[in-house]
């Protein structure tokens, strides 16, 4: 009889922040640069890393199995490839988050630390970033003030990721648009140092100087196909994981929408409560997220009025509409994965102008496949004018094929706007 033996990774100490850079994995642009900025001014070493090469594919089937989940697969393979082109390796900690659901995700951390002992990088520490007290002895602590600047940064990056998709389609100059996210991103950075920039009064007022920035930009009016992209989580968001999909639409003439990261985050803490509501959980946890939306709910309308009072653009719908929107469809009790949030996200598209849907999974996601997938049928039957595409992404997938179907999405919308 072998008994069970327990490995003892490395951990992330007190005594490493002075010494070690976190490396974070990529995802999205402007959150995640704000994201970084916040990590320094607590005092922490942190790199977002840039490395998108098509080989990093490649680097992640060498150490995970092929049926592991191409987010994983995906990020794994960052890792090590950065690892890889790095002279030392003794000073730096890889940041994962955790999310504690009943789906692959939650295996990342451990799927990680296997790859690295086995490419031989097992001296590297591995910090879990999780609300769900899945590892609680890691040297990167959640303070107040860094929680302050995180949620800031979540605000900031919402709201420019909503206006620089409104504008950068139809923008005169190209760049334009990107100018005034780099300023932001420089200006904001430069605050989050100053410990500025992160209260109330603050965000309301940057909000609004952001949505006057953007409404500066010049625009060359025309008509294109309106395309909305949802999914999971890392594949929607990461160009690295939707093979650059953004900017491939754009290039095809499209705007594009992609809802925001305060969707994701409502959808967790309302989870929360509906684990108390329907599966009879803690009462405790209902309460605490209740607390997380209110907080959340007032920088919302801050984003909502900052658009509704400086541009002539439709602002996003508070989440307390969206999250209704799977009525009927999907219940709310469905919460694997990105669950009902999948169904909403869509049916908010199709009422907000963007009926053409690319539904972004990775090949073998059960959630993605029921909750998107699986409740198209329904959505076309009372949007009779959505035109949904579910695109599978995994090292197996062509590229070409994957475009060719996005095409065929778009000449449909083509047909669709000449009709209109």
């Amino acid at each position: 009889m072998v008994d069970n033996i327990k490995v003892e990774y490395p951990k992330f100490t007190k005594e490493m922040r002075k010494t070690h850079t976190i490396l974070i994995p990529s995802m999205l642009d402007i959150h995640f640069a704000l994201f970084e900025q916040a990590l320094r001014s607590a005092g922490y070493k942190a790199e977002v890393l840039k490395n998108h090469s098509d080989s990093i594919s490649n680097v992640g089937l060498k150490y995970v199995h092929n049926d592991t989940c191409y987010p994983a697969l995906l990020v794994i393979g960052q890792f090590i490839d950065a690892l890889n082109q790095r002279e030392k390796t003794d000073d730096v900690v890889l940041l994962i988050t955790q999310t504690g659901g009943g789906c692959r995700a939650s295996n990342y951390i451990h799927l990680l630390r296997k790859a690295l002992v086995k490419a031989g990088y097992g001296h590297v520490p591995v910090v879990s970033l999780n609300a769900s007290s899945l590892e609680k002895d890691s040297g990167l602590q959640l303070t107040i003030p860094l929680m302050k600047k995180i949620a800031a940064a979540m605000t900031y990056g919402d709201l420019m990721m909503y206006l620089h998709n409104k504008v950068r389609s139809y923008e005169t100059n190209k760049g334009d648009s990107q100018k005034v996210v780099d300023k932001w991103i420089n200006k904001l950075s430069n605050d989050f140092y100053n410990k500025k920039g992160t209260s109330f009064k603050e965000i309301k007022k940057y909000c609004a100087e952001i949505a006057k920035d953007f409404a500066s930009v010049k625009l060359t009016p025309c008509i294109k196909p309106r395309v909305g992209i949802v999914g999971e989580i890392y594949v929607k968001y990461a160009a690295l994981g939707n093979n650059d999909l953004e900017n491939f639409l754009i290039s095809e003439n499209a705007e594009i929408m992609v809802p925001g990261l305060y969707g994701f985050i409502y959808y967790c803490l309302y989870n929360g409560i509906y684990d108390h509501l329907i599966y009879g959980w803690h009462k405790k946890s209902a309460i605490i997220n209740k607390i997380g939306i209110c907080y959340l709910n007032r920088r919302e309308k801050v984003m909502i009025n900052a658009i509704k009072n400086n541009t002539n653009f439709e602002p996003m719908k508070p989440f307390k509409e969206t999250k209704e929107m799977s009525n009927g469809i999907l219940d709310h009790g469905t919460k694997m994965g990105e669950g009902w949030l999948l169904t909403a996200e869509m049916v908010e598209l199709c009422e907000t102008g963007y009926p053409n849907i690319v539904c972004a999974q990775p090949f073998g996601c059960l959630p993605n496949h029921i909750c998107g997938k699986g409740v198209m049928k329904k959505i076309k039957e009372a949007h009779p004018n959505a035109n949904i595409v579910a695109i599978d992404y995994d090292p197996s997938a062509t590229r070409v094929n994957q475009e060719n179907r996005i095409k065929l999405m778009l000449a449909i919308a083509r047909e669709n706007i000449k009709e209109d």
